[in-house]
């Protein structure tokens, strides 16, 4: 299967910092590698209702909700680009990750075992110095992936705040170079990663 990467930017400011890294990252996959690019805050979604015990979700077909179903069952590799707000996602990206508990209980969507196998990565940009701050929006992610039966390839950290900092973050731009490239294993949740030791 040819490589279909979606890149969905969740910053509240065009061209800030997280999309300029994501985009310096995605300059170096292969030419013909399909790339789709999707800024949430130009598809709002509605506030999401859960509806797991009332009703059925129904396939949305039109709208913002549609066209990111669609484009999110179409892609092999997901690309959450998302600021560090207040320690994690930013609100778009999180009411995005709400619809996928929707999409998991629409009839004949099969959306889990659709995405299973698949690829989710992050690119965030953050005024610390510090990475550790960033753990929650690193965890969100990682722990979103486990649950869904994907691949997660980690997050690309990039240090800025005024707009075209991150382009002064030399370590991140080369880590951008060779992000996409690396081999992203399949998601765990923390509790399945403490090693067992046999009993004696």
């Amino acid at each position: 299967m040819n490589r279909r990467f979606l890149f969905l930017l969740g910053s509240s400011r065009p061209g800030g910092n997280t999309e300029l890294l994501a985009r310096r990252a995605a300059e170096q996959l292969p030419a013909d590698t399909e790339q789709r690019w999707i800024d949430l805050t130009e598809h709002p979604l509605p506030e999401f209702e859960d509806l797991r015990h009332d009703s059925d979700h129904v396939r949305p077909t039109e709208g913002s909700a549609g066209l990111l179903l669609d484009a999110t069952v179409a892609a092999t590799d997901l690309v959450i680009a998302s600021p560090l707000y207040w320690y994690s996602l930013s609100a778009p990206v999180k009411r995005y990750l709400d619809y996928w508990s929707g999409w998991l209980r629409t009839p004949g969507l099969d959306f889990k075992a659709t995405l299973a196998g698949r690829t989710l990565w992050g690119v965030t940009a953050l005024a610390h110095q510090e990475r550790e701050v960033a753990d929650p929006l690193i965890g969100s992610l990682s722990n979103s992936a486990a649950y869904m039966g994907m691949r997660f390839g980690g997050v690309l950290l990039g240090n800025g705040s005024k707009p075209g900092d991150v382009l002064n973050d030399t370590e991140a731009l080369t880590r951008a170079k060779t992000f996409f490239a690396q081999d992203a294993p399949l998601a765990r949740f923390p509790y399945d990663r403490t090693e067992v030791r046999p009993t004696t």
